[in-house]
């Protein structure tokens, strides 16, 4: 697993010894990123369900100005903190299960929410109807789902889909707020 672009392009992140964490591949990650750079330079990002880590450090690295990272196993979280601490870069990590996290930081706006729960969790539309409540997603930002191909991905109503990309048995949906006018 490594970082694909930006400051830290190159370095290797420590590797994924649990079978709880599906890390996403680099060419999923690679393709994500790339449809995103716009977005990232200076971006508040929220990694929930983050894992390794991997794809908020890889915001950090091409530029976000804050990455907050949230996974309720404390395996993940261990290993979040020593991939942030191999960096040198110190970020905001909590050990909280999505929705608490969500409650937590009900007084922040984000511009870019990654969320990439274990598939059949449940949480999709729980969690997206909590950032629809809350609030979360800046007006013109962004949530990027990663979630199983054939699941029927269902999001809060206030969310509109502006695209989808299938990589092998996964898909990851780009949702931004409605437009309400």
């Amino acid at each position: 697993m490594r970082i694909i672009a930006g400051k830290f392009k190159g370095k290797n992140l420590k590797e994924n010894k649990f079978e709880h964490i599906r890390p996403t591949a680099d060419m999923v990650k690679q393709a994500l990123f790339n449809k995103l750079q716009l977005l990232i330079q200076g971006a508040s990002v929220l990694d929930l369900c983050a894992g390794t880590g991997a794809l908020g450090i890889e915001a950090l690295s091409r530029g976000a100005g804050e990455v907050i990272f949230v996974d309720s196993d404390k395996r993940s979280v261990g290993l979040i903190q020593e991939n942030l601490k191999s960096l040198n870069s110190l970020c905001k990590v909590l050990k909280l299960d999505a929705l608490t996290a969500l409650d937590r930081l009900k007084d922040k706006k984000f511009h870019l929410i990654l969320f990439d729960p274990p598939y059949k969790s449940g949480l999709y539309l729980p969690v997206t109807n909590k950032i629809a409540e809350l609030e979360l997603l800046n007006q013109d930002g962004i949530l990027a789902v990663e979630h199983a191909k054939e699941d029927k991905f269902v999001w809060n109503e206030k969310f509109e889909l502006v695209d989808e990309k299938v990589y092998g048995i996964k898909k990851i949906s780009y949702l931004t707020i409605k437009n309400e006018s």
